[in-house]
């Protein structure tokens, strides 16, 4: 059984997520204790106990420890078999990190799998659903992964109620080496408000083009129980994509959050990576199950590193770190 400290690295849910998924595919129980030692609230959260519970039900893993608050998990994975799974969170909780508890497994099984989830798909301290939909999920079809994604209604904090179908027929993954940027073709991005005015909108893609002006952004404008702001901006090369998001927040100007994005991904382009920070954590245990990869990123960040410090517990892998400008990561079977 592999051995896990939830409090490595960043400390937070990420060892869970990421063990779920490495277990489910490569047959490996394992326990965790300490986890989310250092947070305000220690132990599983609503959000991290319904990734637990969907992976338990996706594999048939017999698991001690499933309950909220627990600061010790052991799960004993059984195989995943596919089909079609239902899940509400309950709250706000957000769905692109639940996403992250299964979706690798998922990728790489060779089943059919519908998930129907419902929760936060736009909450703070998580990628958004645009950053998978126009990011993630067009990097990991390079990859050979064969996956869909349907937003049929946005989730905001504190509301949730957000509702979205995925479907993956997994398979096996190819290496993905992304040693260069190419030329940039174009820049693009969604300004969105669900339940406000679409004013909102128009402000907050207005100032995104004031600091990008070559960008293309699109309004969105729907209804829902659960009310909000954000805008996704991205910009695409011939050989790989970079992606920023920003949610409005109560009291913050719709100027303020195009703004926030322009410059967040600005900083992205200047850094010079072929990954933004947020994309480079979330798709490194793709590559090591695909066998290899490389990419260069602005910085290795705390999510990064304990993926890094997580993935060879279960995979034959090791990662070669360049601290250069940017960063460059390649990764190689052992």
């Amino acid at each position: 059984m592999i051995e896990l400290d939830g409090s490595q690295g960043e400390g937070g849910g990420q060892i869970v997520r990421t063990a779920l998924s490495l277990s489910a595919i490569t047959g490996e129980p394992f326990r965790i204790s300490s986890i989310r030692a250092g947070r305000p609230e220690p132990g599983l959260r609503p959000q991290h106990l319904a990734g637990v519970k969907l992976m338990q039900s996706i594999c048939s893993a017999d698991v001690q420890g499933a309950e909220v608050g627990s600061t010790c998990l052991e799960f004993h994975p059984g195989i995943v078999l596919g089909g079609s799974y239902v899940l509400d969170v309950g709250t706000a909780g957000s769905l692109t990190l639940l996403m992250q508890s299964v979706l690798p497994a998922l990728v790489l099984s060779p089943v059919h799998t519908e998930l129907v989830l419902t929760g936060g798909t736009d909450v703070r301290w998580s990628p958004p659903v645009d950053h998978h939909g126009n990011v993630l999920f067009p990097l990991l079809r390079r990859m050979g992964a064969k996956l869909d994604m349907t937003v049929e209604r946005r989730g905001f904090y504190p509301k949730g109620d957000g509702h979205m179908r995925l479907t993956v027929q997994g398979g096996p993954l190819r290496p993905l080496h992304l040693t260069d940027r190419g030329e940039l073709l174009r820049l693009s991005g969604t300004a969105y408000v669900q339940g406000l005015s679409e004013k909102v909108a128009e402000r907050m893609a207005a100032s995104a083009r004031k600091d990008l002006p070559d960008a293309e952004v699109r309004k969105e404008v729907t209804n829902g129980r659960s009310i909000g702001a954000g805008i996704s901006l991205y910009a695409e090369y011939a050989n790989s994509l970079l992606g920023w998001s920003c949610l409005g927040e109560r009291g913050m100007p719709a100027e303020d959050v195009g703004h926030e994005a322009a410059a967040g991904l600005l900083r992205e382009i200047a850094a010079g990576g072929t990954l933004d920070v947020h994309t480079a954590d979330q798709i490194l245990p793709y590559m090591a199950l695909a066998g290899g990869g490389s990419f260069s990123v602005r910085e290795v960040s705390g999510h990064l590193a304990t993926q890094m410090a997580i993935v060879p517990r279960f995979l034959p892998v090791r990662f070669t770190v360049d601290e250069g400008a940017p960063v460059s990561i390649s990764i190689s079977r052992t």
